[in-house]
């Protein structure tokens, strides 16, 4: 299962208590206080790490604690701290406050890291509370509890281009004619059931990620199909890829199709609409596709270029384009 959307508590250690403790050595029969502090408790830390692609882990986790200080000890020794809680996440996370709503990190870079949660601070021993008029204090404090939160982690994916388009538009096979990426296609729609990344690699070695999403269909703004549960993944790229089919296999029309999904998107984020965008129309090699190609230009004016991603045709055409829009 792909999990991009989290909520869980986090509780960051309490700090160890202060000791009462008293000197005890031969010939010293009234040493004075010597108990230690305690230990500040862990704090939780959210960490960016580009060895992990999904939430999957958090998924049916709902309470995370950071380890508690531990107690003074005699001898005035200070109780050791509290593990920090290191929680990994993929790049692209978002961490906001589940209650608030408040975004508190957008976390994009490798190794970027968010304090969450601080531990408590460490009680304090009777030893520190000794002055010149209270030679012999018999009391200490106790550790303070560490900071809480409800946590929601939201992950968009960062990819420099996002690929949308009807169920049974031949994305998965477009993404593995691009990429060689492993996905499942299939003759049927909804074939894909979580976003997949992809890419591909310029001259000059450099990589331009694919995201590849479940197909939108009509009313998804509505909560209708898979598409809009995951069209964060495509927040951050570069440039759309409008995928059509041209064979009109599944009773429509290319153009309409292109229609429904402008339409969609701007219900969900009217911004994604700015990005620049290209409509490549596949399965042209489908004898119906004559027609259906004939009708969407008749409406459409804009650039586009035609494919068949199963055989190949027009494929490096396509990838030229990509390449001089996204760089």
């Amino acid at each position: 299962m792909f999990t991009d959307r989290v909520k869980f508590q986090v509780q960051a250690g309490k700090g160890g208590n202060g000791a009462v403790c008293w000197r005890r050595e031969k010939y010293i029969p009234k040493g004075g206080p010597s108990g230690g502090n305690g230990g500040r408790g862990g704090s939780v830390i959210i960490k960016a790490d580009t060895q992990f692609f999904n939430l999957d882990w958090y998924r049916n986790r709902k309470h995370l604690n950071a380890e508690n200080g531990r107690g003074g000890g005699p001898n005035k020794r200070q109780g050791r701290r509290g593990k920090d809680l290191v929680l990994k996440v993929p790049c692209g996370t978002l961490v906001k406050d589940a209650e608030t709503g408040e975004l508190l990190a957008d976390l994009t870079e490798d190794g970027e890291t968010l304090l969450l949660c601080e531990g408590g601070c460490g009680g304090r021993g009777n030893d520190s509370f000794k002055t010149p008029t209270n030679r012999a204090p018999n009391y200490a404090t106790p550790g303070k509890s560490g900071q809480a939160k409800m946590v929601e982690l939201e992950l968009k994916l960062i990819a420099d281009i996002g690929l949308v388009g009807f169920p049974n538009a031949g994305k998965s096979t477009l993404m593995h004619a691009l990429t060689r990426v492993k996905v499942k296609a299939a003759a049927y729609p909804f074939t894909t059931l979580r976003p997949n990344i992809g890419f591909l690699t310029t001259k000059d070695q450099k990589r331009l990620f694919i995201a590849d999403i479940p197909g939108i269909i009509e009313g998804a703004s509505n909560n209708r199909g898979l598409g809009m549960e995951f069209l964060r993944h495509i927040e951050r790229t570069m440039l759309l890829i409008f995928l059509l089919d041209a064979s009109g296999i599944d009773g429509r029309n290319p153009y309409d199709d292109y229609r429904v999904l402008t339409q969609e998107i701007e219900a969900y984020n009217p911004h994604i609409l700015e990005k620049p965008k290209l409509v490549v129309l596949n399965k042209v090699d489908d004898p119906d596709s004559e027609k259906h190609l004939k009708d969407f230009y008749e409406k459409f004016e804009g650039p586009s270029i035609q494919i068949s991603a199963i055989t190949g045709r027009g494929l490096p055409e396509l990838i030229s384009h990509i390449m001089q829009r996204a760089l």
